[in-house]
């Protein structure tokens, strides 16, 4: 590998101190973008969604346990599959612990189209306490454009897409206030904040790493917690 120059602690210091003056200026961007969020208009959310979970049938306000603030997480997983995705598996298993969020009045679910015995089961081989629900019998997915009408049995997850939707009560009334996905999930997984603050980074190759670094393919060293053979 073309590894860094090796420096004196100075020099070093004085390297490290460049990095982080950067950060803290994204830290500044990121703390504007957030105000700008709270201000980004809403949504209102008319239809009545049913879920089931694992005390039986649930409505989207159910969801919100009380609390006015909710998010959902769309977890891929097809109705017509044994797993859920191993990517949105990483997902969960970096969540905090919700006693967090509940204690500034905010829930947290995973909602899926597979059945709800499929979910409790998986959610129990992956040790796992978030609230999850299955919208199956009905269209919240594909009303959120995190569906295919139909279930694609011959696509990956049978054609389900991941998502974090924010929601807000007010009332009776629910709102949508907030959505993001793909590498817009990765600011709440501290796996790759991690691996960023390493010498070797992810290790993908759409990394701008030193030449010989090791790197493969995205995604594709992905695997559910207990399916790693280290």
């Amino acid at each position: 590998m073309n590894l860094p120059e090796i420096v004196s602690p100075e020099e070093w210091e004085t390297t490290n101190e460049q990095i982080l003056k950067k950060e803290k200026a994204l830290t500044r961007e990121l703390d504007s973008l957030a105000a700008k969020r709270r201000r980004q208009p809403m949504m209102r959310v008319d239809k009545d969604y049913e879920f089931q979970g694992p005390s039986g049938p649930a409505t989207l306000m159910g969801l919100f346990e009380g609390r006015r603030q909710l998010f959902v997480y769309n977890f891929m997983f097809g109705p017509n599959q044994e797993v859920g995705c191993d990517g949105c598996s990483m997902v969960v298993d970096q969540l905090t612990h919700v006693a967090h969020l509940h204690a500034r009045e905010t829930s947290f679910a995973l909602a899926s189209r597979a059945a709800i015995d499929k979910l409790e089961r998986y959610r129990k081989r992956m040790g796992w306490e978030v609230p999850w629900y299955s919208w199956g019998g009905g269209t919240y997915g594909v009303d959120l454009g995190l569906s295919p009408a139909e279930p694609q049995p011959g696509t990956y997850q049978d054609g389900e897409m991941f998502g974090l939707n924010a929601f807000f009560r007010e009332g009776d009334a629910i709102y949508r206030t907030y959505f993001t996905s793909w590498r817009g999930l990765e600011v709440i997984g501290p796996v790759w904040s991690f691996l960023d603050r390493s010498l070797l980074g992810r290790q993908e190759t759409w990394e701008d790493s030193p030449e010989g670094y090791p790197q493969t393919a995205p995604y594709e060293w992905w695997r559910r917690h207990d399916e790693y053979h280290l």
